[in-house]
């Protein structure tokens, strides 16, 4: 007598949701490419924070970041603006319906060359909003050449010589008014994982810039940016497990001490545990971080600073609870009266 097996059952999040539903379209990005590995986290942060999917409205520009968005959340809402001007779009989503989550991927070059003016203008009004960079210090889509963010003294797969200093989007995030700001690394999952968590819950604008190595561009001897660079001088804030774009490297180390972790191209990765005596509510300490690692040669990863306590621009411009579209025309519409007094005020 023959019997039929049961099937498992489906693994499903406390809102009945399979992580299908927070997956998108099959990327066509390049094979290892750091991009990829962000869409992977942002997946699994939806999913395990049992967020809907469709209360989530997505925005980019244009580069090989901004392709992004295809690859995760397909039932959340979408946007591909112009490039460099996403953070307008996104504003405007965000007032007009404040029960969204906002979350913008760019790139250095969308955000840090083209995009600056926009970028600049979006620290300054905390927006409640997910701004993820993904950082490879080259435009990737024109064949490599360097972006805004690329390190003084790096080298194109061309031999050139990058004779300009870079910007730091996070030192610019913390100076002009960002209330949430780190970094991480595309192949560090439990960091990035926790950041981006972090960032979810956060009410403000949350700047994260990840460094993410362009395998076809930016990963070769002499770059900055590179899988091998980024291996050697990362030094965490808090606690690092690198993890490669081919498989899983695990470790746990105590915290307070170091650990050498043997990569898959054979070069080791020093990984330091900082203790817990960092704080990232100071704005100061975060600012003499960036700069004294830069000064060393190395990449800070970690959430640099944390601001629960300044007003979000839908605070401070008393937006209303409600979606905008949802209101009824009377809440909407100035009396008549209401227009007469602001004519007789600009006579």
């Amino acid at each position: 007598m023959s019997t039929t097996a049961t099937p498992p059952p489906k693994k499903v999040n406390r809102l009945g949701l399979e992580v299908l539903s927070y997956k998108g379209s099959k990327t066509t990005l390049c094979a290892g490419c750091g991009h990829n590995a962000i869409s992977e986290r942002l997946v699994e942060c939806f999913y395990e924070m049992n967020i809907e999917p469709w209360m989530v409205s997505k925005f980019s520009g244009i580069g090989c970041s901004s392709k992004s968005p295809a690859y995760f959340l397909n039932l959340a809402h979408g946007f591909n603006g112009v490039h460099g001007r996403m953070p307008a779009l996104a504003t405007g989503a965000v007032l007009a319906n404040r029960n969204i989550i906002g979350l913008g991927v760019t790139g250095d070059g969308d955000t840090a060359s083209i995009g600056i003016g926009q970028f600049m203008h979006l620290l300054r009004r905390n927006l409640p909003f997910i701004y993820v960079i993904e950082d490879n210090g080259v435009y990737g889509l024109t064949k490599g050449q360097f972006s805004a963010t690329a390190d003084l003294g790096s080298k194109l797969k061309t031999g050139v010589i990058n004779d300009l200093p870079p910007f730091d989007c996070c030192a610019l995030a913390l100076e002009w008014g960002a209330t949430f700001v780190a970094r991480s690394f595309s192949g560090d999952k439990r960091q990035l994982v926790a950041i981006l968590k972090a960032a979810i819950a956060h009410n403000g604008l949350a700047i994260i810039d990840v460094i993410s190595p362009c395998t076809t561009f930016n990963d070769h001897e002499g770059s900055t940016k590179s899988y091998s660079y980024i291996k050697e001088h990362d030094e965490p804030l808090h606690e690092l497990d690198f993890v490669p774009h081919f498989e899983d490297i695990q470790v746990e180390i105590p915290e307070g001490s170091s650990h050498d972790v043997r990569m898959h191209d054979g070069s080791l990765l020093r990984i330091k545990k900082l203790g817990r005596d960092y704080d990232p509510t100071d704005k100061m300490s975060a600012l003499r971080v960036l700069h004294e690692a830069a000064e060393a040669g190395e990449v800070v990863t970690g959430v640099l600073y944390v601001n629960t306590q300044k007003p979000t621009l839908l605070d401070m411009i008393n937006m209303v609870d409600e979606p905008l579209a949802t209101l009824p025309t009377e809440r909407v519409r100035p009396s008549r009266e209401a227009l007469e007094t602001v004519m007789e005020e600009l006579r």
